[in-house]
């Protein structure tokens, strides 16, 4: 998590630094997310009849080679738009593998089923300390020596990890049988008849959809907004990287489907009115606190959404279960991105990002409307 929050901060910072274009900062965002909305159900049709363990070590290694290629590429001053539209689409292509399949092996990896939401928030926790410290690490990095030295970073991250799973002993969750079109049809038939788990991922989408994709514009804000560099950049994405570690942390302490369900609701709405506020900062400090509540929020939200949708998923099921909330939230996150660089090409990124958290407020209106209805549901549904 460390080494991908570095990647992802140096390659927005490189992709507007040669070309000044906030249009490409979406559009490379938007190729790094919109494989796991178009190919994540298929990945996770296919993940549920293989061996998780050894193909999320083959993808590690994949992972790894991307970013090596990448650093020396950006080393050798080869760089530029297309190839650069290209190496996100590889990396998105290799995440709508990766993530469906770390996600569903967290289950064999925990003794007892009851303890899999706390595993988890764990796990989000994890990804909120790489999400905080990693982008200050890439501004200072990016300052001292170059995007390069980032992108190599990534990619001995993957190394890394590959080594853990080989070490990590469990046994093997049981796989699908059937054809993949069986598998799918399934997978698809569960998550659109169980009225929670389709609720759940719209709510995941519209998030996603609309406040997430303030990271796309934040070089901007950080440039030409608050006069600053790729240091500067780094600091307001660590901030929302620590509201994200907070939000999980407080949610590794919710048990009931009741509290996580509401800690959801009250990210969604943190997040609309923090984006709003961070339209009108006038300081880094005042963005750097309003980027910790957006980061916090979104952050609650995902990650309630995700140990819910656990709690709920049949064993069979997990791998097509995560690969549809993974499609749902960095699918999303890649429209999302693509509109607001679009829009803050056309009408600026201020105004774009308070359409945004406008738009999300009256979203969660509507779903206060239906909270006790999911409330209930979640509840008869849960697996454990």
């Amino acid at each position: 998590m460390l080494g991908s929050w570095i990647q992802q901060v140096a390659m927005s910072w490189l992709v507007y630094r040669l070309t000044g274009s906030a249009a490409l900062l979406g559009v490379t965002a938007f190729c790094a997310l919109i494989p796991q909305l178009l190919i994540g159900p298929l990945a996770g049709a296919w993940i549920d009849k293989q061996d998780k363990r050894k193909w999320l070590i083959a993808v590690q290694g994949l992972l790894a080679l991307q970013g090596f290629a990448l650093a020396a590429l950006t080393f050798t001053g080869r760089v530029g738009p297309g190839f650069l539209i290209a190496m996100s689409l590889t990396l998105g292509l290799l995440n709508s593998f990766d993530t469906p399949l770390r996600q569903s092996l967290i289950g064999s990896f925990v003794g007892r089923r009851d303890d899999l939401p706390n595993a988890l928030a764990l796990n989000a926790m994890l990804f909120s300390i790489g999400r905080s410290i990693g982008p200050p690490i890439a501004g200072l990095l990016v300052g001292l020596t170059s995007e390069a030295a980032c992108f190599a970073i990534n990619g001995c991250s993957f190394l890394a990890l590959m080594t853990g799973v080989i070490l990590i002993k469990s046994s093997a969750p049981p796989r699908a049988s059937g054809s993949m079109v069986e598998v799918l049809r399934e997978g698809v038939h569960y998550a659109w008849h169980t009225w929670p788990v389709r609720m759940l991922i719209v709510i995941v989408s519209v998030v996603n959809l609309t406040v997430s994709a303030y990271a796309v514009l934040l070089p901007v804000f950080a440039r030409d907004v608050f006069a600053g560099d790729a240091t500067t950049l780094g600091w307001l994405w660590g901030a929302a990287g620590c509201g994200a570690l907070t939000s999980t942390l407080f949610l590794a302490t919710r048990v009931s489907s009741r509290s996580i369900l509401l800690t959801l609701i009250i990210g969604a709405t943190t997040s609309a009115f923090a984006l709003i506020v961070f339209t009108f900062s006038d300081s880094v400090m005042l963005a750097m606190v309003a980027m910790a509540g957006v980061g916090g929020g979104i952050s609650a939200c995902n990650n309630a959404v995700n140990m819910s949708l656990q709690s709920m998923a049949p064993e069979h099921l997990r791998g097509r279960v995560v690969s549809f909330f993974t499609s749902a939230r960095f699918g999303f996150d890649a429209l999302g991105g693509l509109l607001a660089g679009l829009l803050a090409t056309a009408f600026g990124a201020a105004h774009t990002l308070l359409l945004e958290g406008a738009l999300l407020l009256l979203f969660v209106a509507f779903v206060l409307t239906r909270r006790r209805r999911l409330l209930r549901a979640v509840a008869d549904n849960q697996q454990y």
